[in-house]
């Protein structure tokens, strides 16, 4: 048997080399080393290297690539039909964006979850009236085509519960507890009757229907006052509390995964157990205006015009009938990566949800239109020999309509990755609702945020940046925070505690979850040249590019520590003098002396980087500490009753007004407390001061990166 490695037979001379030939090799091998650790081998793949110089040109270069008619045609193809999630046609919107991202040759993939959502089968609502008469209320919507009203869902509220409703109409304003104490005040018991609300900014519309469960309120009828801007629609929309798939809380809901049964209390919970309905302004209008009975003051803003104000109960009853069906649905993000050079293991991700309760052209595709023509412009830089620093991947969301639950799922699966290794996130819902624009973040990136702004021209001007138009004097320049649960950056924040920003051109616009939210609609009203996407799309992807490529990132800290101190002014006058706030003075002061160490160093970085003679590693070590000081004010047991949000700075409160746009535990503590001996409340409230203090304190341990 032959051994499979044969030994060489030498036939040459085994005398050894003469020193000389022997030195000199060892030396020429010497020079080859250390000419190839200070000029390495620069592969195809491997960047130019980077410099401020190089990183404008390539973000010029970035705006310069621009298209108004690409960001049209993309948005014109993706609203050709309604796609509901969980629906056949929403799988066109899959199949147009993966494509879209494949022909770009990006690492493309979907990943799929199982969700519980929720259909209408049937609704109505009659209105009969003292004189005998009865109308049946048509539910819809006025305006649209016929193939239109079968192609579109039909108004309803999603996870509204079957039922029927036969009662009294009362009009409760906006539905908020301080408009129940005005009733009461005018001896108006809503127990037994069907209320109904305009919907207004404080109370979600899930808050609406709880709050009118609470009070013995039979049913309820929503409308929205701007409907009558937009002649007929009415607005659909989630009646859930929470986020995310109700039958894997906290955990993603993945196919062979644990799911709660229907039944079990940790899903009935998020679900009112009264039906509701949306009407239109119209509708709502013929019902407000048979109603008899007194007046409440505070209701008469806008309501005046119709019957004097009358609130009810009645003499107009109604009759609301809902029948629908929860059925588990098959979602679908679908993800596309740009893998970084030098940090492949650092993630900034831009994101936009691609399913829409009708149309959906301005909520939610003007945004992934907008998403679309950034990656068709990075594929062309990379053309040009761009490659990012670290990893860029663009996320696509379904079912955020439904409670953002693609990316909740997405977000609670990879958890501890996205703790670890997650930059940013950037988010855009809508990308153009109007004129104005207006943006939302985590403070540490508000100073990135202003100047990527002046680098974006006005769509409103022939000259000026964005910044211009978005600083003048007639304007509020204000960056909002992240506290809300509106868009797919609640589960970043709130839930992982990732750094985040949210933008989009025009506060509100009438067509918002109606049949009307079309491409016809936008390029009639909202944005007809496109301008104001490009100036969206341009705004978004500096941001990222900046993250992605700056070497130190873009993070300040004292940003942070400023609105802290601002809230802590805020809170200091709403609370009585014996809850001290020494607790988070203290915490604050720790949190603005490592910010100031954090910006220090990163100067003294950055001049060492411009002379060519930066330490690499302190800069990784930097980074980590700006990228994870965020995950600092994350606080296991979360707030109380609601224990998924575990950010104690910003994040939702409960269904009632505040004058504190972060502290949510605190704010939560201090409603309570009105319904608590003064002992216990001041407890309470201390207690949560004390929560907050210690996460205030994390992030700054975090963001020096040394034990105690």
């Amino acid at each position: 048997m032959t051994h499979p490695f044969t030994k060489l037979t030498t036939t040459a001379s085994s005398k050894p080399p003469p020193p000389l030939i022997t030195f000199t090799f060892l030396l020429i091998l010497c020079i080859i080393g250390f000419y190839t650790l200070h000029h390495p081998y620069r592969s195809p793949a491997t960047p130019p290297l980077r410099n401020p110089q190089t990183a404008l040109h390539f973000q010029k270069t970035f705006l310069s690539l621009s298209s108004n008619y690409t960001v049209s045609s993309y948005l014109r193809d993706l609203t050709h039909h309604p796609h509901l999630a969980g629906t056949e046609p929403s799988l066109d919107t899959v199949r147009y964006v993966q494509s879209h991202f494949e022909q770009l040759k990006f690492n493309t993939h979907t990943v799929e979850y199982k969700a519980l959502l929720s259909y209408p089968v049937h609704a109505s609502v009659s209105a009969h009236f003292s004189n005998g008469t009865t109308v049946e209320l048509s539910l819809t919507e006025k305006g649209i085509s016929q193939n239109a009203i079968l192609d579109v869902v039909q108004p309803y509220h999603a996870y509204s519960p079957s039922g029927s409703a036969y009662g009294k109409v009362v009009f409760v304003n906006y539905g908020r507890e301080e408009d129940y104490r005005a009733l009461e005040a005018a001896g108006v018991n809503v127990s037994g009757c069907v209320v109904m609300a305009r919907k207004g900014s404080v109370l979600s519309r899930s808050g609406v229907i709880f709050l009118a469960e609470a009070k013995g309120a039979i049913g309820v009828l929503l409308y929205a006052e701007w409907d009558r801007l937009r002649g007929g629609g009415v607005e659909r929309g989630t009646v859930m509390r929470g986020v995310g798939d109700p039958l894997s809380p906290g955990w993603a809901g993945v196919e062979g995964g644990e799911s709660l049964d229907l039944e079990d209390s940790e899903v009935s919970k998020r679900f009112p157990k009264i039906p509701s309905l949306p009407l239109s302004f119209e509708n709502a209008q013929i019902i407000l205006g048979s109603l008899w009975g007194g007046f409440v003051p505070q209701f008469l803003n806008d309501l005046g015009r119709v019957n004097g104000g009358r609130i009810g109960p009645g003499p107009t009853m109604v009759n609301l009938t809902f029948q629908g069906k929860k059925k588990v649905a098959t979602i679908h993000n679908v993800f596309a990566v740009i893998r970084g050079l030098e940090e492949p293991n650092r993630y900034v991700l831009l994101g936009n949800h691609r399913d829409a309760w009708t149309y959906g052209a301005i909520d939610p595709n003007s945004g992934t239109a907008a998403l679309l023509d950034i990656a068709r412009r990075y594929a062309l830089l990379m053309r040009l020999g761009w490659s990012p620093r670290r990893t860029i991947i663009f996320c696509s969301w379904d079912a955020e309509e439904f409670g953002m639950i693609g990316s909740t799922e997405w977000v609670e699966e990879n958890l501890v990755n996205l703790g670890a290794k997650a930059v940013a996130y950037l988010n855009v819902d809508c990308a153009v609702q109007g004129p104005g624009f207006f943006a939302g973040a985590t403070p540490q990136l508000d100073d990135i945020l202003i100047e990527v702004t002046k680098m974006v021209k006005d769509p409103e001007s022939e000259s000026g940046t964005l910044y211009d138009q978005w600083s003048a004097p007639n304007r509020i320049f204000n960056i909002q925070r992240l506290g809300g649960v509106d868009s797919d950056f609640a589960s970043f924040v709130q839930h992982a505690g990732v750094p985040s920003v949210d933008m989009y051109y025009g506060k509100d616009f009438p067509v918002y979850h109606t049949a009307l939210d079309t491409y016809t609609w936008i390029v009639g009203h909202a944005d007809p040249l496109f301008h104001r996407h490009v100036a969206v799309a341009g705004v978004w992807g500096l941001l990222a590019l900046h993250l992605a490529d700056d070497s130190i990132l873009p993070f300040n800290f004292l940003s942070y520590s400023d609105q802290l101190q601002e809230n802590k002014d805020i809170l200091s006058n709403l609370l009585d003098q014996r809850i001290s706030l020494d607790p988070l003075t203290a915490a604050i002061k720790d949190l603005t002396s490592a910010a100031k160490d954090a910006q220090n160093e990163a100067k003294r970085l950055r001049e060492q980087e411009h002379l060519g003679g930066v330490e690499i590693l302190k800069i990784h070590d930097l980074n980590d500490r700006l990228m994870l000081a965020e995950r600092g004010f994350l606080d296991t047991d979360g707030l109380q009753g609601r224990q998924w949000f575990k950010h104690l700075i910003y994040g939702p409160h409960g269904e009632y007004e505040s004058k504190l746009s972060c502290f949510p535990g605190i704010a939560d503590a201090i409603s309570q407390s009105t319904s608590m001996s003064k002992k216990d409340g001041e407890a309470l409230i201390q207690h949560e001061v004390w929560r907050v203090a210690r996460a205030i304190q994390r992030a700054a341990s975090a963001l020096r990166g040394e034990l105690t």
